[in-house]
């Protein structure tokens, strides 16, 4: 009856659960069918995964899920599904990305801040520039919204909107206040000993808007809350000479990087 049906031993079976339950990261197995169809076998499993995950590092696991049925059938025509679950270590920070996810959006600037026993959420999130305030409010007054009904330890999100830059910025041909804007930089940086030097300085203008982007060389072994410290309290000294400059963006090196 059991070949007649295509089933596979139950010892076959318990063998995938087990080696597939000891890939890293993975919550829970939710499904499993294994058969069997001549000497072919057909592995069909559901995996729950932290909902954190990006498509990257869930299609990692499922190859080293897909590894582990091999493992016990070298053969197997292996197809995995994943669902997104909720963790166990998840943090407020991780379930407030997970809502913004939902509704493909990156946050950034997050904190979470304590008023008299009370939790509030501040964070920054962009929006296609296309938007009107109004529509852009709305979009964002739900998102709030969902986060407080996903969060209920969180009494309260403070969201400053942006607007998410949809248009190719061409630079202008380099003037002599750019080279004003490079100088007041290079000038800002001498003021912290932590700092090698900044170098790939670029300034982009966009009508009346100025943004700079710049390379920053710093020791291998400074702590990245040092180097974030480091990096902020330059660019709130640069933008003191050159508040027309909007936008600053410091992609910190370690001086290692830059002897190669």
């Amino acid at each position: 009856m059991s070949a007649l049906l295509d089933e596979v031993p139950v010892e076959t079976r318990s063998r995938i659960l087990a080696e597939v339950e000891r890939v890293p990261e993975v919550i829970a197995i939710e499904q499993v069918r294994v058969r069997r169809a001549g000497a072919a076998y057909f592995a069909d499993l559901t995996l729950a995964l932290p909902r954190r995950f990006t498509f990257e590092h869930t299609g990692g696991v499922v190859g080293a899920a897909t590894e582990a049925v091999h493992r016990v059938l070298p053969d197997a025509d292996v197809v995995i599904r994943t669902v997104p679950r909720e963790s166990r270590a998840e943090s407020i920070f991780d379930r407030v990305r997970a809502v913004a996810a939902r509704h493909n959006l990156v946050v950034h600037e997050l904190s979470v801040q304590s008023h008299d026993g009370r939790l509030r959420v501040v964070q920054h999130v962009e929006v296609d520039e296309n938007l009107c305030l109004n529509q852009a409010h709305g979009f964002v007054t739900a998102l709030e919204a969902e986060i407080l009904r996903e969060v209920p330890e969180i009494d309260s999100v403070l969201t400053h909107i942006e607007s998410e830059p949809a248009t190719i910025e061409l630079p202008e041909e380099l003037i002599e206040d750019d080279r004003r804007i490079e100088r007041c930089l290079r000038d800002a940086a001498r003021q912290f000993p932590e700092i090698s030097d900044v170098h790939e300085i670029q300034i982009a203008r966009t009508g009346d808007h100025i943004d700079l982007s710049c390379h920053c060389t710093l020791p291998d072994d400074l702590t990245m809350q040092r180097v974030h410290g480091t990096i902020t309290a330059l660019e709130d000294r640069f933008k003191i000479a050159c508040p027309e400059v909007q936008r600053v963006t410091i992609h910190p090196e370690p001086v290692t990087d830059n002897t190669r």
